[in-house]
């Protein structure tokens, strides 16, 4: 009965981490990525339609993000849109295809970003602790509720503890990979 809750537990903490990946991949780096436009609706005939649903995205080089609209007409109406997402990216087009010129990021720029980046792995361990909290409620119900032994409990409270340590590396993984991302010249 333990093992449900602990596996169950396990894998809550699992999206927690990946939401927190999610979240890193909308920050913006010194490198390219698609996934900066990821949030990014655009008004299509009256439609808030996300930009890769209209757009081929594509990176070129480090530092070029491309869109190449399926309808010409629709480039306006995306350039729009990303100025709108306050990215700090000004489109141009030829045309055909939009461009988007990442500019390189100062340090304090770096440093901003990184206590961002901070605050939402910190963020994701109070999350998991919260997890740990109710796992280990739950399982002190279940001691009460006489479904499993005082010893069950306490064997159980100590794997949670070791799987909640677990994440909490992960997560610390997850940002050291990414502060060195960001402070990559």
């Amino acid at each position: 009965m333990t093992r449900d809750v602990i596996t169950a537990m396990g894998a809550h903490m699992d999206k927690t981490i990946e939401a927190l990946r999610k979240e890193y991949q909308k920050v913006r780096t010194g490198r390219a990525s698609t996934g900066l436009l990821d949030e990014i609706r655009v008004d299509y005939y009256g439609t808030l339609t996300p930009i890769n649903q209209l757009a081929t995205l594509a990176v070129p080089e480090p530092r070029t993000i491309t869109l190449q609209p399926w309808e010409a007409k629709i480039i306006p109406a995306i350039e729009k849109a990303i100025l709108n997402a306050n990215l700090g990216l000004t489109p141009s087009n030829d045309g055909r295809m939009i461009r988007l010129n990442l500019p390189p990021l100062t340090e304090e720029r770096r440093k901003d970003i990184v206590k961002q980046l901070r605050k939402m792995a910190e963020d994701a361990k109070v999350s998991a602790r919260n997890i740990r909290r109710e796992t280990n409620d739950e399982l002190k119900k279940l001691e009460k509720d006489k479904k499993i032994t005082e010893d069950d409990l306490k064997r159980g409270e100590k794997e949670v503890q070791d799987v909640t340590n677990a994440h909490v590396a992960k997560i610390d993984e997850v940002l050291a990979h990414k502060e060195k991302e960001v402070m990559e010249v």
